[in-house]
């Protein structure tokens, strides 16, 4: 048994639970580190759910620490969003809430450190003059020619830095490790820049700025950092965060690498989302197309949903592309269980059933959601007019073999109502169907039926006198193209015209009629939908969250 729950863990988990085994930790400590230049996405929500459910599983600790070394591009909206983003997931980080801005002072005295020990220098080459000298993959570099200025001189500029004598661009703070190394990242990199800029934290107390690669592992190193765990890319930069923690003699933290989330169909680069909000190619960062956690969220995507997701997939060592067609599943999966049911008539079409009281009114009842016997029921008037959708009737149907809704003479039933027959129909001048005649037998009613009436078709239907008007956004994948990774030419250039179409014809039962923000539902036989932000006292808005079937394949082929 010990052995199969072995061969269940991830490699990080068992790297986790061979430290703990050989002593090498007592306590697992792991953060999730990211930049507040812009909100959290889908490959984020991945290494949250790893660096603190790992946290969780070990009873260890995960800290929340901002890398707030840039601020360029750095801003509270931001930090404030990603803390919302990680809540709810499902996660807490206690009071371990750090940012390498905290830091500051105690980064420039381990950067003073290095430059006292001859391995940091202050080079006064321009970016474009250092990348003469640098070299290439398959060439090495050469030194600049302030590489072995003397330390004291070297410490005297570093201090003048910091106290704003220098314009940006005009001095940087270099590591001196090795112009000839095969990694580029080792060739003497950037430690250190002058940025005459407000801080989203810090003011103007500083104009030099660490780089993440300097601010990152020695953040680490002072929380007491574990497992450092990092997405693949960082992999080539872990020989410089293991040079600056041995050359500083600091606590060692260990950095360890993971695949990111790529995602058919779907941008998880931050950058080129901000271009897609900047460019308004969406609404925002929170617009239910996107990516991020606030826009998935938005849609309709459940904390719980994306979890499981995270959780199915698993932790791999190597670069993949996964089907977005997983984590919806995932969500469906979890929605079919907890949203209630209503009906939804996307385009409706008059249905009068003549041999019905002009003023009479029967309630019908439905259960909420059958997958959850506590949901309880909903009452749904029955009335003389009633609202179909135009695609659940044809004028001229095939046989019916292959047509099981409505047409004229075919019996459906009206689902949790009654049976009724096509008796006729109207046409507009300009030949289009607005109102369906029928008549119903008053032995079918729905759990009551008598009639011994066997029918295939079965329609959602509304109350005309008790519709609901709602405006439906129907949201659809943002791109057309599979693997973005793949493409060589502007990722916009493959955007899908029709991500987003804007429904102001439907119709929802009665019972819609006091939904809140963030409630969810499925409209039957259609999908699930979510009342949106944007709603207001005179109009519902919802958001469709996904359909009941994924149909892009078919519909893209």
């Amino acid at each position: 048994m010990e052995q199969n729950k072995k061969e269940s863990l991830n490699f990080i988990e068992q790297l986790i639970e061979g430290d703990l085994k050989e002593g090498n930790v007592q306590k697992v400590y792991t953060r999730f580190p990211p930049e507040p230049n812009g909100y959290l996405h889908i490959g984020h929500a991945k290494s949250i759910c790893l660096n603190f459910g790992v946290a969780q599983k070990y009873e260890g600790q995960c800290h929340l620490r901002f890398d707030d070394t840039n601020p360029e591009k750095e801003e509270t909206e931001y930090v404030e969003a990603i803390k919302a983003d990680i809540k709810w997931l499902g996660f807490d980080w206690g009071s371990s809430e750090y940012y390498a801005s905290d830091y500051f002072e105690q980064l420039y005295e381990l950067a003073v450190r290095l430059i006292e020990k001859g391995a940091a220098y202050v080079d006064e080459l321009s970016a474009v003059q250092f990348n003469e000298l640098k070299g290439s993959p398959t060439e090495p570099g050469k030194e600049s020619p302030f590489r072995d200025r003397p330390i004291v001189e070297s410490l005297e500029i570093f201090e003048a830095m910091k106290s704003g004598a220098f314009q940006d661009g005009e001095r940087v703070l270099r590591a001196k490790i090795d112009m000839s190394s095969p990694n580029m990242h080792m060739r003497d990199p950037i430690l250190y820049r002058i940025k005459h800029m407000e801080h989203h934290r810090t003011g103007s107390k500083w104009c030099i700025y660490p780089t993440y690669d300097f601010a990152h592992g020695q953040s680490d190193s002072m929380e007491k950092i574990t497992h450092s765990l990092c997405t693949l890319e960082f992999e080539v930069h872990r020989p410089l965060y293991d040079w600056l923690i041995r050359e500083l003699g600091i606590h060692p933290s260990k950095q360890t690498e993971f695949a990111r989330l790529n995602l058919s169909y779907t941008i998880v680069s931050k950058r080129s989302l901000r271009e897609l909000v900047e460019g308004h190619y969406v609404a925002g960062w929170d617009d239910p197309r996107m990516p991020t956690i606030s826009g998935i969220r938005r849609r309709g995507f459940t904390a719980k949903s994306i979890r499981k997701f995270t959780d199915t997939i698993g932790v791999a060592r190597r670069d993949g592309i996964t089907d977005v067609a997983l984590l919806e599943h995932a969500v469906r999966e979890d929605l079919n269980k907890t949203a209630h049911r209503i009906f939804g008539i996307m385009d409706p079409v008059k249905l009068i059933i003549t041999n019905w009281p002009e003023d009479h009114q029967e309630i019908m009842m439905a259960e909420n959601n059958p997958e959850d016997e506590n949901s309880g029921t909903r009452e749904m008037p029955f009335t003389r007019e009633l609202f179909i959708d135009r695609s659940d009737f044809m004028e001229d149907p095939p046989s019916p073999r292959k047509w099981f809704r409505l047409g004229p003479d075919r019996e459906v039933r009206l689902k949790k109502g009654y049976i009724i027959k096509c008796t006729g129909f109207k046409k507009s001048e300009k030949g289009e169907v607005i109102e369906i005649y029928a008549e119903y037998d008053p032995n079918t009613k729905s759990g009551q039926d008598t009639s011994g009436k066997k029918v295939k078709g079965t329609l959602g239907w509304v109350s005309a006198p008790h519709a609901v008007a709602v405006e439906i956004r129907m949201y659809d994948r943002l791109f057309l193209i599979e693997n973005l990774n793949k493409i060589e030419d502007d990722f916009k250039n493959h955007l899908n015209p029709d991500s987003l179409t804007i429904n102001t014809q439907a119709l929802l039962e009665p019972s819609a009629r006091d939904a809140q923000v963030g409630d969810q539902f499925q409209f039957e036989r259609i999908g699930y939908f979510r009342v949106d932000e944007d709603s207001h006292s005179e109009k519902l808005i919802f958001n469709r969250t996904l359909t009941l079937r994924d149909g892009w394949t078919k519909k893209n082929k």
